[in-house]
């Protein structure tokens, strides 16, 4: 039973209640640790050597981006829900960004209503949720699909396919390393503060930036040498055409 269809049926209190169930249910039956990612050997062609940061993505906003603007920092990845029993982690992650973030971390949330239909339909209901109820300013990505298949986001067949593991409910989390060629898994039980994932992001910002990463420092504008003047030519006196010298006197 989806949000969307106890939306229609019951008041807005008793779906939340039923969401938070949902998710609580999830955790204790295990559903919300991982599932296997697909592996083959065209998809490890494909991302074995890859970064994570050449990917091309869309903002929740609906505007076209590159993850290339964090290459360098290490990243937190989560598929998150504004209705699920284990939302309050939001708060948890927004800690850690302003805790890390200038370190070179970042936390990078991406919607989806993958698992129980625990995502708004629209933009504008995320971001408001997000404000409103968490405060959060940490990046977040167009609502996607987590799950294996033709539809799936590519930020997840890339992680996945690189730790073999993908979300088996909401708030799935990938610690991403500065390069974006490694990351680690860690399931929707475990508290984005856990020492779990505060290790694993502590050992990646501890590896130096790559040097691919780096911005380049800015060239200081080479100055155009001042031309001198040139001097005019410094003119002869005239003489008159009938005057005539007067011979010095012996």
């Amino acid at each position: 039973m989806t949000n969307r269809f106890l939306a229609k049926t019951v008041s807005p209190a008793l779906s939340t209640v039923f969401a938070a169930l949902a998710g609580t249910v999830a955790v204790a039956t295990g559903l919300a640790c991982s599932q296997s990612a697909p592996q083959s050997a065209e998809l490890d062609a494909k991302w074995k050597d890859a970064s994570f940061y050449d990917l091309q993505v869309r903002t929740l906003d609906g505007a076209d981006s590159t993850l290339q603007e964090y290459a360098g920092k290490v990243t937190l990845v989560v598929n998150v829900a504004s209705q699920c029993g284990l939302t309050g982690q939001y708060a948890g992650l927004q800690k850690m960004y302003d805790r890390l973030r200038e370190k070179g971390f970042v936390v990078i949330g991406v919607p989806s209503g993958d698992f129980g239909g625990q995502e708004f339909d629209t933009a504008d209901e995320i971001r408001t949720f997000c404000d409103t109820r968490y405060s959060v300013t940490f990046p977040l990505l167009e609502k996607s699909v987590v799950k294996a298949g033709e539809k799936q986001s590519l930020v997840f067949q890339c992680l996945g396919t690189k730790t073999g593991e993908l979300p088996g409910w909401n708030f799935g989390k990938y610690v991403v390393s500065r390069d974006g060629k490694r990351a680690v898994f860690f399931p929707s039980t475990t508290s984005p503060e856990s020492a779990k994932v505060i290790e694993a992001i502590e050992r990646f910002l501890a590896e130096p930036v790559p040097e691919t990463a780096k911005t380049p420092p800015e060239k200081t504008p080479e100055k155009t040498p001042e031309k001198t003047p040139e001097k005019e030519p410094v003119k002869a006196p005239e003489t008159s055409a009938d005057s005539t010298a007067t011979p010095p006197k012996v």
